[in-house]
């Protein structure tokens, strides 16, 4: 019994490394946070600590890596970069109307810092210079726009 609580240390170790390789399989980001709680009773057991505590810290460990570290991880896996691309980025955001924009003569909005031609979405409708717009649709180098209405006070 002697001789296994002083290599207690190289159990700790192989779980670890176990854990480890199985997460490589499973990829749910819970066998690696146990095997940091191995990796605590390891560091643990280096310390000549009773086999209990050892088990404690590994256990405290694991749980406060399933409890705090992994939600984070996997949002962050799951969350994924934008998707959106190029001038579709715009659609649904807001700009000033810089030139008339009317269904017959598209005017110009300033749209993220730059200048774009722009047409009303609602063909019926005539938007004056200095009014802002949310970007509804972007086709080719036209964005039709809506415009955004005030609350009067």
């Amino acid at each position: 019994m002697e001789w296994f609580r002083d290599h207690m240390w190289e159990t700790w170790a192989a779980l670890a490394v176990l854990l480890g390789l199985a997460e490589l399989f499973s990829l749910d980001l819970i066998l690696i946070m146990l095997a940091v709680g191995a990796v605590a009773g390891l560091l643990t057991a280096a310390l000549s600590a009773p086999v209990v505590a050892q088990m404690l810290v590994a256990a405290a460990s694991a749980v406060a890596m399933l409890a705090l570290v992994r939600p984070e991880l996997v949002k962050k896996l799951h969350g994924g970069p934008e998707l959106r691309l190029g001038h579709g980025k715009l659609v649904g955001r807001q700009g000033v109307v810089t030139e008339l924009v009317t269904a017959l003569e598209p005017g110009r909005i300033k749209l993220a810092g730059e200048i774009w031609s722009a047409a009303p979405y609602d063909e019926t409708l005539t938007i004056a210079p200095g009014e802002t717009v949310e970007v509804l649709q972007i086709r080719g180098a036209t964005a039709y726009v809506h415009p955004i209405p005030k609350l009067e006070s």
